[in-house]
């Protein structure tokens, strides 16, 4: 394994992680990873702005001491390169550019970590100054192996395990996986908690996903909500800007056992947090539930589940064998995932949530034997 150059512990490290919410997710563990390592040194984060939230609680400061509201990093870079990519000739995108090269050149980082493998991600590396660069000597896009200093052999099936190979190198040693933390949001916390009052129990369903290949019908997430409420837990069915003809179909289907909740990221992570249970497919939301340790029952199709399946949770993973690995952007239904039944996915929801209550009562007489223990 390759060790950081026989220089000084760096200051400063600069993370490089762009998007999309399910990639920077998979990212957290080798960024928590180097805050560990590095305790004292200043640590930044560059992200698209629209996934900023998932680093920092809205409204906070972006920079300075951490805290339960910016709990991983000292410093958040933002840029809006789609924008950039719309307009590459516009006034407002050179100012935009300029203005983010600036304050990247202004803070010397000592060292970059692009976990992204993107020329875009490899570019803006670049532009930070930093005489070190480290990224995977097989990313994504090939070209992007041209501005990195040291080029990292990824080791592991997950993404997860492949990103901290990275920190492991730039620490220098091997690092165990760390638990993360998301932003709490006061507001968003208080608002949530006023949602679902009522709710004693409920799981997630996100019948959404990144192209329509990995959209498993919503007429059987409506079939789940129904099988689910026969186990007392109620169902709220996440969706994005884009989907609420998605969500609704779901919630029409459900007969009255589900109902729809539009969240920012900060609301749905303190809704994420209180679910008795997360059901999607490979999308962002569901590997937020995973990180936050909620159990998943995960519906794949052209997809690989090995490779950035439910990570670091308990989880059922269900693929048909006639699901091919493919990231071809296909409108309609893999026929793999149209294979997976209603049937199989309520059976893994209960197999989990059996599995909750044995593991609850478990650990209360647990508890209870201490306390008799104690008394004596």
């Amino acid at each position: 394994m390759t060790t950081f150059p026989a220089t000084p512990r760096p200051a400063s490290v600069l993370i490089v992680r762009l998007s999309a919410m399910g990639d920077i997710i998979h990212t957290l563990p080798a960024a928590a990873a180097l805050r560990q390592a590095f305790p004292d040194a200043t640590l930044g984060w560059l992200v698209e702005e629209r996934w900023a939230e998932l680093l920092c609680a809205p409204g906070y400061p972006r920079s300075g001491p951490g805290s339960t509201q910016r709990p991983l990093v000292d410093r958040i870079h933002t840029v809006t390169t789609k924008e950039w990519r719309r307009a590459p000739f516009s006034a407002n995108t050179w100012r935009g550019i300029a203005t983010s090269l600036r304050e990247l050149r202004g803070l010397d980082y000592d060292a970059v970590v692009d976990f992204q493998g993107a020329i875009r991600s490899a570019v803006l590396s670049y532009w930070s100054g930093a005489p070190v660069i480290f990224g995977s000597a097989h990313p994504r896009e090939r070209a992007a192996r041209i501005f990195y200093t040291h080029k990292i052999q990824p080791e592991g099936a997950h993404v997860v395990e492949q990103a901290m190979t990275l920190s492991a190198t730039v620490v220098g040693n091997p690092i165990p996986i760390p638990h993360v933390e998301f932003p709490v949001d006061p507001d968003a916390e208080r608002k949530i908690a006023g949602l679902v009052a009522d709710a004693e129990a409920f799981a997630i369903l996100n019948p959404g996903a990144g192209w329509e290949a990995k959209r498993w019908p919503a007429e059987r997430y409506g079939e789940v909500a129904r099988e689910l409420a026969k186990e007392g837990i109620n169902s709220l069915v996440n969706y994005g800007p884009g989907e609420e003809n998605l969500a609704a179909a779901v919630e029409n289907a459900s007969a009255g056992a589900a109902r729809r909740v539009s969240c920012s990221i900060s609301e749905l992570i303190a809704l994420t947090r209180r679910a008795r249970l997360f059901i999607g497919g490979d999308t962002g939301p569901l590997h937020m539930a995973a990180a936050l340790n909620v159990p998943v029952v995960a519906i794949f199709g052209p997809t690989d589940p090995v490779r950035n399946g439910p990570f670091g949770t308990r989880s059922i993973v269900l693929r048909n064998a006639a699901s091919v690995t493919d990231h071809s952007r296909h409108r309609e239904p893999e026929q793999g995932l149209l294979e997976i039944t209603a049937e199989e996915v309520v059976a893994a929801a209960r197999k989990l949530l059996r599995n909750q209550i044995a593991e609850s009562q478990i650990a209360e007489s647990k508890v209870a034997e201490q306390k008799t223990t104690e008394s004596k």
